[in-house]
C-alpha cells in the first residue's frame, strides 16, 4: 500500500509533464502551419515577375525587389484602403450599437417572446451569406446605391448581427444583477442604466466583437465583388484585380498587395490582443 501511495503522485506528475510536452508540440506545429502562408506571401512579394517560376516558392529572392511595393503604392491602393476604412468604421459602429441594444433586453428582461427571438437570431447564424447575394444585389439596385461603398454597409451589419447578439447576450447575462438592483433603488431608469452602467461593463465583450467582426469585414470579398463595379468604389480585397490581366497576372505584385492589406489587421491584433483575450474570458468565470 505504501509503494502504491508513493507511486500515485509520481504518475500524476509524469502525466502532467507529458501533457505539457504534447501541448508545446501541437502549439509549435500550429504556429508553423499559420506562419507558412504569411512567409510564402512576404517572400514572393519581393521577387520579380517570373522569378518564383524559376526558383522554389519558399526560396529567398535574388535581391529584394521593392518595385512591386512602389508600383502598388503608386496605384489605387490608398483609394482602396480609404474605402475599406470608411466601410469598416461605419459598419462596426452600427453593428455594435444594434447588437448592444438587442442583447440587453434578451439578457435581462423576462417576456414571452424572449426565447423565440433569441432562438431565431441563433438560427440565422446558419444561413450562408452566398444565398443572399442576389436579393441584396437587387435591393441595392432598387435603392440606387449599387456600385458604391454604401451598398456594403447594410449586408456587413446584417450578416454579423446574429453572432454578435449571441456572444453579447451571453456576456451581459454574466454581469451581476445586484448592480442594476442598487441602481434601481437610486431611481435609475432603464435607458440611463443601459448607457451608463451596462455598456461600460460590456466593453471587453464589445471589444472582442469589434476585433472579430472587423477582421471579417476587412477581408470580405463576396459582397464587395457583387455590389461594386468601378475601381473608385472597390475595397482592399478587390485590389488584386488591378494587377490581373485577361491572360496573365503579376503574382509577386499581388503578393505585395496582400501583404500591405494584412498589415493593418496584424497591427490591430498586436495592439488589442489583451482586450480580445479579456473579452473571451471575462464571462467564463462567475465571480
Amino acid at each position: 500500500m505504501g509503494a502504491l501511495h508513493k507511486k500515485g503522485p509520481s504518475n500524476r506528475k509524469t502525466k502532467i509533464q507529458l501533457s505539457w510536452i504534447l501541448a508545446w508540440i501541437l502549439g509549435i506545429f500550429w504556429t508553423l502551419v499559420a506562419l507558412l502562408p504569411f512567409v510564402f506571401m512576404v517572400l514572393n512579394s519581393f521577387k520579380e515577375k517570373f522569378e518564383m517560376l524559376t526558383k522554389g516558392v519558399f526560396s529567398l529572392p535574388n535581391s529584394f525587389y521593392t518595385e512591386n511595393y512602389i508600383a502598388v503604392l503608386k496605384g489605387n491602393f490608398f483609394r482602396f484602403f480609404f474605402n475599406s476604412v470608411i466601410v469598416l468604421v461605419i459598419s462596426l459602429g452600427i453593428l455594435l450599437f444594434i447588437s448592444a441594444c438587442a442583447s440587453y433586453p434578451l439578457a435581462r428582461f423576462k417576456f414571452k417572446l424572449a426565447q423565440p427571438i433569441y432562438a431565431l437570431i441563433v438560427a440565422c447564424m446558419s444561413i450562408p451569406i452566398h444565398i443572399t447575394l442576389i436579393p441584396v444585389f437587387k435591393m441595392s439596385k432598387n435603392l440606387g446605391i449599387y456600385d458604391s461603398i454604401w451598398a456594403l454597409i447594410g449586408p456587413y451589419v446584417a450578416t454579423a448581427i446574429p453572432i454578435s447578439v449571441f456572444i453579447l447576450t451571453s456576456f451581459m447575462r454574466e454581469i451581476p444583477v445586484e448592480i442594476e438592483e442598487s441602481a434601481q433603488i437610486d431611481s435609475c431608469g432603464k435607458y440611463k442604466m443601459f448607457f451608463y452602467m451596462i455598456l461600460p461593463l460590456a466593453k471587453p465583450g464589445m471589444a472582442t466583437l469589434a476585433i472579430y467582426n472587423g477582421v471579417n469585414m476587412w477581408n470580405e470579398f463576396s459582397f464587395a465583388y457583387t455590389l461594386t463595379q468601378s475601381t473608385v468604389n472597390r475595397t482592399l480585397p478587390l485590389a488584386v484585380w488591378e494587377f490581373q490581366g485577361q491572360y496573365s497576372m503579376n503574382t509577386p505584385m499581388i503578393m505585395a498587395v496582400l501583404t500591405l492589406t494584412v498589415i493593418p489587421m496584424i497591427l490591430l491584433f498586436i495592439v488589442a490582443q489583451d482586450k480580445l483575450v479579456k473579452g473571451m474570458t471575462a464571462g467564463a468565470v462567475k465571480g
